[in-house]
């Protein structure tokens, strides 16, 4: 019991010696951990401590430059103020003295204004004076002389005025003619058609004299038989192995052409065959007239033209004009309508279409009454119903009021055709008939001294007389006489009017 006792005892005392180890290390570990502890938050002190300082010294610097900066500034705009101060002040003195100086100027000008008065008076005064000694002088009163002085003075401008009236005109026309001159010559230049070659016959080989007789027939049958249903007339004796067929009617000889050639290749010949040979040759005829024109519709590129209008289109073919071929001229009237339409800007195609229509009326004037270019408007307003294009063409020849920039191109497009070297033929009497008509014309006028015809009546040149006619009497009379020209005289083209006034000074000496 002693011995467990003593374990007990032993064994307490251990516990507490052991409790005791154990707090006092607790102890000490603790008081490590505090000082540790300590040492890290003094470390973590310094540290703070120097950042701030460090902080602190950033923003006393940075201090010191932002005021460093104002200051700056500060005096920058207290110089710049103190600068402008003085420019003020500086202009104000100047403005002061110019004010002292224009002050100083309207006294000047109102002392001017004054002497200015005076003397104006003076000279009044002394008008006066010499004006009452030119009227006692010259026996004329102020009026008087007045009215002639204006007199003398409108003279004077009026021949100035005609002066300049003729050099602006002159400058203008020059301007225009070469204007018009480069459009035309180009025009002109690209159009390339043969010399006019038309005549009123036609000829037809024969293979044999024995055919001759043949076409005869038995006392002359055939022979009348064919004039008859063709309404020809019919040369056979003239030439040998030839038969002439002579007609004005181009139609009605391309149809007698057309049956005779058949009937000799044929070879049976009889007036019941003639009339059957005849009737088949104007189908013929006909069908070659509608092929023609629709050729033409495609030469031209003019498209969606009527049926009716092909028809009377090709007919042109068989018609002609002062020996003009009428079909070729509505070609070359066509192409150059276009031509002169892209020159200035026109519509091209509806400037084809007029030019190739613009004669369609002499295709059908022989069978209705009036000028062709009304009757060719009324039959494109029936079958095309084109408004402009019926304008153009009644417009073409001047018969009704030009308005329309496609009349224009088409009326000198026709002029171009219709006066070009080689184109129409006419007789001598019809030539000399123009030229004294012309003559007759410039003569009928007041102060006309004597009219010269030239250039094949292109061009009429007028001397007039110098006492009754001045400059701008001269100009009028071109005019009077261009517009009687035009309103009693037929001309292909134009005729162009010369005036010519000759100023002559003759003295003598003694």
């Amino acid at each position: 019991m002693t011995y467990s006792f003593l374990y007990f005892v032993v064994v307490g005392l251990v516990l507490v010696l052991g409790l005791l180890v154990g707090y006092f290390a607790r102890q000490l570990l603790a008081n490590q951990q505090l000082r540790g502890s300590q040492n890290e938050a003094k470390r973590l002190l310094e540290e703070a401590t120097a950042k701030h300082e460090e902080m602190l010294g950033k923003a006393r610097e940075e201090a010191v430059k932002v005021r460093q900066a104002s200051e700056a500034d500060s005096r920058e705009r207290r110089f710049e103020l103190q600068r402008m101060e003085r420019r003020f002040n500086q202009k104000e003195e100047r403005l002061d003295r110019k004010l002292e100086s224009v002050e100083r100027r309207e006294r000047g000008l109102a002392d001017r204004e004054k002497q200015v008065e005076d003397a104006k008076a003076q000279l009044e005064e002394i008008r006066n004076k010499q004006l009452h000694q030119l009227e006692l002088i010259s026996g004329m009163s102020s009026d008087e002389a007045r009215q002639e002085l204006l007199r003398a003075v409108e003279e004077e401008i009026r021949e100035e005025a005609s002066l300049r009236v003729r050099e602006w005109e002159e400058r203008i026309k020059d301007e225009i003619d070469d204007k018009a001159r480069d459009i035309l010559a180009t025009t002109i230049q690209r159009c390339a058609t043969d010399v006019v070659s038309e005549t009123t016959v036609s000829v037809v080989p024969l293979p044999s004299d024995e055919m001759k007789g043949r076409l005869i027939g038995r006392e002359g049958r055939n022979i009348r038989a064919l004039e008859h249903a063709t309404g020809v007339d019919l040369i056979i004796d003239d030439s040998p192995e030839t038969v002439t067929i002579s007609s004005f009617d181009s139609l009605r000889r391309e149809v007698a052409r057309v049956a005779l050639t058949n009937l000799i290749l044929d070879g049976r010949i009889h007036p019941a065959r003639i009339e059957e040979v005849v009737d088949k040759a104007k189908s013929e005829v006909e069908t070659t007239i509608r092929n023609e024109g629709e050729q033409a519709a495609r030469k031209v590129g003019v498209q969606g033209l009527h049926s009716e209008l092909i028809r009377l289109l090709g007919k042109l073919k068989f018609r002609t004009s002062y020996g003009q071929n009428v079909l070729t001229h509505s070609l070359e009237v066509a192409h150059l309508s276009g031509m002169l339409a892209a020159e200035i800007g026109a519509d091209i195609g509806l400037a084809k279409r007029a030019g190739l229509l613009h004669d369609i009326g002499k295709a059908v004037d022989h069978e209705v009454e009036g000028p062709h270019a009304s009757i060719g408007a009324d039959l494109v307003q029936q079958w095309d119903k084109s408004v402009e294009v019926a304008q153009a063409v009644a417009e073409h020849h001047g018969e009704a009021t030009t308005t329309s920039a496609v009349g224009f191109i088409v009326a000198t497009a026709d002029a171009i055709s219709g006066s070009r070297l080689g184109a129409r033929r006419e007789s001598l009497e019809q030539y000399l008939k123009r030229i004294e008509e012309l003559e007759n014309v410039a003569n009928s006028f007041s102060g006309v001294e004597k009219a010269f015809a030239i250039q094949a009546g292109r061009e009429v040149r007028i001397l007039v007389k110098p006492e009754q006619i001045d400059d701008l009497g001269a100009m009028r009379l071109a005019r009077d006489i261009v517009e009687k020209i035009e309103d009693t005289l037929q001309y292909p083209g134009q005729i162009k009017v010369t005036v010519m006034r000759e100023t002559r000074a003759v003295d003598y000496a003694k």
